[in-house]
């Protein structure tokens, strides 16, 4: 097995160096040991590294993914948890969507004042706004 030195690792994984001495730290992965003063990561490492990243894109703490990475640091992934995650991300986007759908009509609105145009009145009046300020 090839150790890959902490710089080789932070350039493959695209976190830095900083980052990677903390998550050792707070045991989301572990060092193989030093060279010299360097640490040295086995290569399953990199692969705990996307895991991590993409919990982190998800929306999960780090301390939730460190539930998520095994003992042995493969993944021991939760469906139920993954699946509220998936639901919640949709509802996100729903309402992403409505927002970005009425920035555009504002946008184009061809009344002479928004507060002339009833689409953006009924948005008003719906909350569709204000509720996500």
């Amino acid at each position: 097995m090839k150790l890959l030195d902490i710089g080789e690792v932070a350039e493959r994984s695209g976190a830095a160096a900083s980052a990677l001495r903390y998550y050792e730290e707070i045991g989301l992965i572990s060092s193989a040991g030093r060279k010299g003063l360097r640490r040295q990561f086995g290569p399953e490492t990199l692969l705990q590294l996307s895991l991590i990243t993409l919990g982190k894109a998800a929306g999960f703490s780090l301390q939730e993914i460190a539930g998520m990475l095994g003992k042995d640091g493969r993944p021991d992934l939760p469906r139920d948890q993954l699946h509220a995650r998936a639901d919640a991300l949709e509802a996100q986007i729903r309402e992403l969507s409505a927002l970005k759908d009425a920035l555009r009509h504002m946008a184009e609105c061809p009344a002479p004042s928004h507060l002339e145009c009833p689409k953006f009145q009924k948005l008003l009046q719906a909350g569709s706004l204000t509720a996500k300020v």
